[in-house]
């Protein structure tokens, strides 16, 4: 069994057993002990990927290749490089941790953790794709089980919520079908067959107004899940119905398969597009950086304040990818990285200070630093690791990001720079006025001086995230080194 079909048959092996568990205990010990071995999965992948590529200098490593549908010329061609280990690292760690913040999940537990699962083989199996039809299928496993976890297991308008996301996403989901059909025809335009195999399709000179056409197509179809600017609607209104652990995979996991889409799809294969089209998405990206920071400061729902802040967050990786230049490139997947662990670990927070409170309004509540300082201190850790604080992951991202977009000498370029970079103010405002409001002086309801203290699976599920986003932070060269390395064929081919 090859290496990287493991992260396929793994989840889909605890979904199985899921099916003959009863209760809430054997369902989550399963989803657990499944979980951790997806996460050993990944440190070994890791350690195995720095040892081959001592030795191996293709641009992917641990490829298989199998023919699925001969007639089109689908294959199930997976591989590897720095920037997909990551992410599979990434995935791990957060499906990890929701189990142990889904650890009291009462209703309907065996169904909850196999819809979770679902999405979790969905996301593994898109980042190990090399074929774009079969990319495009574990997509789709990625996002479908979101309708079931929000509108069965959520809160307040739910069945809105989870119809309106997954509109949205099947919306563009059809557009994004388009732009790889359009690449899949226009794959044989230098001779041969058509293909759907990503570096096959590299090779080829796909002519301009091709590339000119299909980019935006592919680039809207996976940046809408990316959050892109105004199609980033369905994504405050998700996060806030959604679960505890469901919100952390959300934004944590799931969105981005979005950037990591743009990189791997629409940019490499579209170089042409990518650098007519980058202007007016620069624009869009911009302003979805600086419209998701205004947006936090106006809200008053820890999660909407969290949804807001994503949608800024994740607008600053579109917008270094669309820089087309490797330190922006770089700091677009620290931030990919940098955001899953932040915003995961935001969310678990939240659902842990709501589960006691039973309230999100940060107006109702004050004074909670004395009550659960655990919870409260790691709540100001996260805040100053978003806010972009040195020795945090944020401040190595944004860092590259913004000295990559930099580099570009036109005016255009500088001033959307400028812009994006001012919402590092912004995102401080409202980080310190949550922190301010919500944990510091004295305690408004009387009802919150017993609080019980945070559990020992909740601070599992806490220090998972919390130990990478310090790690990315202290020691980041060997995490940009890995990067880099597989983003330099990548640069060649777009430029």
């Amino acid at each position: 069994m090859d290496i990287l079909s493991l992260f396929v048959i793994v989840p889909v092996l605890t979904i199985l057993t899921l099916v003959f568990t009863k209760g809430l205990k054997q369902a989550r010990l399963v989803s657990m002990i499944g979980s951790i071995i997806q996460l050993g999965m990944a440190i070994n992948l890791l350690f195995a990927y720095f040892k081959e590529r001592a030795v191996n200098d293709s641009l992917m490593l641990f490829t298989k290749d199998v023919v699925w549908f001969k007639q089109f010329n689908i294959h199930y061609n997976i591989g590897v490089d720095g920037i997909s280990v990551a992410l599979l690292l990434l995935t791990s760690i957060v499906v990890l941790a929701g189990v142990f913040i889904s650890w009291k999940m009462k209703e309907l537990p065996k169904e909850f953790f196999i819809s979770l699962l679902v999405l979790s083989t969905g996301v593994y199996g898109f980042f190990i794709s090399m074929d774009l039809f079969t990319m495009f299928v574990f997509y789709e496993i990625a996002v479908i089980p979101m309708y079931l976890l929000i509108g069965i297991w959520g809160t307040g308008p739910k069945e809105y919520s989870a119809m309106k996301l997954t509109l949205m996403l099947m919306g563009a989901s059809a557009v994004l079908l388009v732009g790889i059909l359009g690449i899949y025809f226009n794959s044989n335009a230098d001779g041969g067959a058509l293909t759907f195999n990503i570096l096959e399709i590299a090779k080829v000179h796909i002519p301009f107004e091709a590339q000119k056409l299909f980019f935006p197509l592919t680039f809207i179809g996976f940046a809408v899940l990316g959050a892109l600017f105004p199609f980033h609607t369905w994504s405050p209104d998700g996060h806030a119905s959604a679960p505890t652990a469901v919100s952390m995979l959300h934004a944590g996991v799931l969105m981005k398969l979005g950037g990591y889409g743009v990189f791997r799809v629409a940019m490499f294969l579209l170089p042409q597009g990518a650098m007519d089209w980058s202007w007016f998405f620069i624009i869009l990206s911009a302003t979805g950086v600086i419209y998701g920071a205004f947006g936090a400061i106006k809200q008053t729902d820890l999660k909407y304040i969290n949804a807001y802040s994503s949608v800024s967050h994740l607008g600053m990786v579109l917008f270094a990818l669309l820089m087309l230049n490797k330190t922006a490139w770089n700091g677009a997947i620290l931030q990919s990285l940098s955001h899953g662990f932040m915003t995961a670990l935001f969310f678990a927070l939240i659902g842990m200070i709501y589960g006691r409170t039973h309230t999100r309004d940060i107006t109702k509540l004050g004074g909670l630093l004395k009550v659960i300082p655990f919870i409260s201190a790691i709540y100001v850790i996260a805040g100053l690791a978003s806010l972009g604080l040195p020795g945090f992951s944020g401040f190595v991202a944004e860092m590259n990001i913004f000295v990559g977009a930099f580099q570009h000498e036109e005016t255009f370029y500088r001033v959307a720079t400028i812009i994006s970079v001012s919402a590092i103010v912004v995102t401080a405002v409202y980080i310190l006025r949550v922190v301010g409001i919500m944990l510091m002086g004295t305690v408004k309801n009387n009802d919150y001086l017993n609080l019980p203290k945070a559990t020992w699976y909740e601070k599992i599920g806490v220090l998972l995230l919390l130990i990478p986003i310090v790690g990315m932070g202290v020691a980041p060269l060997w995490l940009s080194d890995m990067i880099l390395e597989s983003l330099q064929p990548f640069i060649q081919g777009v430029l």
